[in-house]
Order: C-alpha cells, then sequence, then structure tokens
C-alpha cells in the first residue's frame, strides 16, 4: 500500500478519510474559518488545510461527491482534478455550483473525494503513419447512435 505523507497546514485541517471499507475514494473536508457561500454559477477553490507528498508515479485525483453534485448540483469543475506528485502546496479543491440555488459550505463538510492512482509518463515518437483501425478517424458518437431525448 503506497504511504502519502501529509501536513496540516491549518490546527483545523481533517485527514481525509474512506467512509467505508469498500470505498474508492477518501472524503476530503472543507477547512474554513466561518461558512462559504457558493452562489449559482459561481466557481470557489475551497482550501483543504492540507499539502501532501505523493509518491512519484503517483496523482491525487480529485473527484466530485456524487451526491453533492447530484443533490445540489455543486461539483468539482475540472474533474478530475489533478494533484501531481511534485506539488507541494495547499491542496484547494475548485467547486462550481451548477443547481439552482445558492450553496453553503461549513467547516468540516466534506467537499469531495481523493484517489490515489498510478501513473506513466509518455515517450513521444513521431511516426509518418498511423496503424489503421475500422473506427479509423470516426469520434464524436460514430460508434453509435446519439439519442436527442
Amino acid at each position: 500500500m503506497p504511504i502519502v505523507k501529509f501536513t496540516k497546514l491549518s490546527s483545523e485541517a481533517i485527514v481525509p478519510q474512506y467512509m467505508t471499507a469498500g470505498s474508492a475514494g477518501c472524503d476530503v473536508m472543507a477547512c474554513l474559518d466561518s461558512p462559504l457561500i457558493i452562489r449559482v454559477g459561481e466557481r470557489v477553490a475551497v482550501p483543504t488545510g492540507l499539502a501532501f507528498e505523493i509518491p512519484p508515479g503517483y496523482e491525487i485525483q480529485v473527484r466530485p461527491r456524487s451526491g453533492l453534485a447530484f443533490k445540489k448540483g455543486v461539483t468539482v469543475i475540472n474533474a478530475p482534478g489533478t494533484i501531481d506528485s511534485d506539488y507541494r502546496g495547499e491542496v484547494k479543491v475548485l467547486l462550481i455550483n451548477l443547481g439552482q440555488e445558492s450553496f453553503e459550505v461549513s467547516p468540516g463538510d466534506r467537499i469531495a473525494q481523493l484517489i490515489l492512482q498510478k501513473v506513466e509518463q509518455i515517450e513521444w515518437k513521431e511516426a509518418q503513419g498511423l496503424g489503421q483501425t475500422e473506427r479509423a478517424e470516426g469520434g464524436f458518437g460514430s460508434t453509435g447512435i446519439i439519442s436527442s431525448s
């Protein structure tokens, strides 16, 4: 099991937690001095009060909490966000309110989930041509019918 070291940048910061034994992601909490209102259509960077030391060859992905997205329309705008292994600053969650009304984030609220993911860097190689496939250049729904309903 990989180890991710962390530093609390605030005494109010809460260590991310897996909420069940089978959870893929661990919930990360807002580290705020007072409630934060996110108006409809507004984007905010919500502090977590945490900095991580992610092992080389890994990233942490920041993903929305499904209940928050479905029930309130509040989601991670750059989902999944990436925290690189060489980043040492405070992790902030970029939330957007796509709901119908303003949303209040209180100190300690679960605002997103974090998933440790193994990554590999790409070695790019220019080629004069690419191998052929049945799909070829088909994209944007070319492999099936897109319903308009």
